[in-house]
C-alpha cells in the first residue's frame, strides 16, 4: 500500500505516530472520450475564452467566485502557507458509541499504522476502543482539506473515516416532493413488514459483485477478440396494477421453494468462469 499521509493520533497528552493508507479503491472501468472518425484519444485543453488562446500550467492560478462573473484570485504561495499551518495531528477531541453516528456522515475510510518507534502506544489506543466499544471523534487535515474523522478498530487495526461537518449535510426539508402525510394502509403494511422479514439476513458482503463493471469487462473482452456483440432480450415484467398485489407477488416469490430435480435428470453443474 502506497503512505498518503504522515502524522499522529492524539488523546489528552498521549501521542501516537501513524502512517495512513487508503482503505478502499475505486474499480470502475475507466473510458476515454475517442474521435469516431480517426480513433484518436482526446486531449484535454486548457483554453481561455477571452484570450481564445491555449494556456500553459505556469499560467494558471485559482480563485474563488463570489459573484456572478467575479473573482478573487488566491494564489499558489498562499495555499502552501494555509497548508503549513494545518496540524499533522489527529486530534481526539471526545469518544462516542459508533451507532450514534447516521451513515449520512461518512466519506472515506483509511487505514493507520504505527510508525517505527510507536507499536506500544498504538496498542494501547486500540485496545483501549476494542474494550470500551468506543470510536474517536478527530479533528484532521489532509491534503489541505479540514474535516471531522472517526477513529475506530476494523480487524485488529485502528482506521480513520472522514465525515462531513454538520454544516455540509443537506437538510431534509430542502427536498422537494415528499409527502406531508404518511398514511398507509393497516394491510399493505403488515404484507410489507413479512416481505422484509422474509429478506432480512445477515450482511455478507462477499455475496455482492459489481455486476455493471464484469458487463463492462466482458463487453471489452469480445471487443478485443473481434466477437459480434449482441444485445441480451430484456425480461418480461409483472404487470402489477397496485401495491397489495405487487406485495403478494414478491412474498410468493420469496417462498416459493426451488424445485427438486430427479437425480437421474440432474446436468453437470459447469463451472463458471471469473472475469
Amino acid at each position: 500500500m502506497h503512505t498518503v499521509w504522515k502524522g499522529a493520533v492524539s488523546f489528552g497528552l498521549v501521542n501516537v505516530p501513524v502512517r495512513m493508507f487508503s482503505a478502499t479503491e475505486d474499480k470502475s472501468i475507466p473510458l476515454r472520450y475517442i474521435h469516431e472518425q480517426c480513433g484518436t484519444p482526446l486531449s484535454y485543453v486548457r483554453r481561455c475564452k477571452h484570450c481564445e488562446e491555449d494556456v500553459e500550467w505556469e499560467e494558471i492560478t485559482k480563485g474563488y467566485e463570489y459573484q456572478k462573473g467575479h473573482f478573487v484570485k488566491i494564489q499558489k504561495e498562499e495555499l502552501e502557507q494555509l497548508a503549513e499551518q494545518a496540524s499533522k495531528e489527529i486530534k481526539i477531541l471526545a469518544f462516542v458509541d459508533l451507532h450514534e453516528i447516521d451513515p449520512i456522515y461518512f466519506q472515506k475510510t483509511y487505514y493507520l499504522s504505527p510508525q517505527e518507534t510507536s507499536a506500544n502506544a498504538y496498542n494501547l489506543l486500540l485496545e483501549s476502543l476494542r474494550t470500551t466499544g468506543k470510536i474517536g471523534i478527530a479533528n484532521v487535515s489532509i491534503r489541505s482539506k479540514s474535516s471531522l474523522a472517526a477513529i475506530r478498530v476494523i480487524d485488529g487495526c485502528l482506521a480513520m473515516e472522514t465525515i462531513f461537518y454538520p454544516d455540509e449535510i443537506r437538510a431534509v426539508n430542502q427536498v422537494p416532493h415528499l409527502p406531508e402525510k404518511r398514511d398507509v394502509k393497516e394491510n399493505e403494511l403488515q404484507m410489507a413488514q413479512m416481505l422484509i422479514q422474509q429478506l432480512s439476513t445477515s450482511f455478507d458482503p462477499s455475496q455482492y459483485e459489481d455486476e455493471y463493471r464484469i458487463k463492462m469487462q466482458d463487453l471489452i473482452q469480445k471487443k478485443i477478440a473481434g466477437e459480434e456483440i449482441t444485445t441480451v432480450p430484456e425480461q418480461p415484467k409483472t404487470n402489477v396494477i397496485d401495491l397489495m398485489s405487487a406485495l403478494q407477488a414478491s412474498l410468493e416469490a420469496v417462498q416459493q421453494p426451488e424445485p427438486k430435480q430427479n437425480q437421474k435428470d440432474t446436468p453437470t453443474p459447469t463451472k463458471k468462469e471469473s472475469v
